[in-house]
């Protein structure tokens, strides 16, 4: 986080978190501070505070670059912050919307939302370290031939 500030990035963490006392659908849930979490249970999606900051931030951005879920999406009761935030990037029509990661494309394609992503990609880790300036071998490969 230091490195960030240096470099003035500003980096967004969650201030509250949707609990769950056993990871199932039928867990108990409660809302707590990201920094509080009691003893015996898990942070399984963003609470309503961080949505909120978070779809606020993102309203201000021209690209966005997604790849990982909020939350558990795959329980109703851990959907919220995936949903939230696939809402908030399908409203943005004048940003470059890009989703990458099985996991994030999954979410977006279950919130009915993908069509209206500008660019959707399966290869998560692939994506990122492209982005790093990292070679990736399958395109080394190409760019041999």
């Amino acid at each position: 986080m230091a490195d960030a500030k240096s470099k003035g990035v500003e980096l967004l963490l969650p201030t509250d978190v949707v609990l769950a006392d056993k990871f199932a659908a039928d867990a108990k849930t409660q809302i707590a501070a990201a920094d509080a979490i009691p003893d015996g249970w898990m942070g399984l999606d963003v609470g309503p505070d961080t949505i909120k900051s978070f779809q606020a931030k993102l309203k201000t951005c021209k690209t966005v670059v997604w790849n990982g879920p909020m939350g558990v999406f795959e329980m109703e009761a851990f959907a919220k912050g995936t949903f939230a935030i696939a809402d908030t990037l399908a409203e943005m029509s004048d940003a470059i919307t890009i989703i990458g990661g099985g996991d994030s494309v999954a979410a977006v394609e279950a919130a009915g939302l993908a069509e209206k992503m500008s660019h959707i990609s399966t290869g998560g880790g692939a994506s990122l370290e492209l982005l790093e300036g990292k070679v990736l071998p399958g395109v080394a490969a190409l760019e041999e031939k």
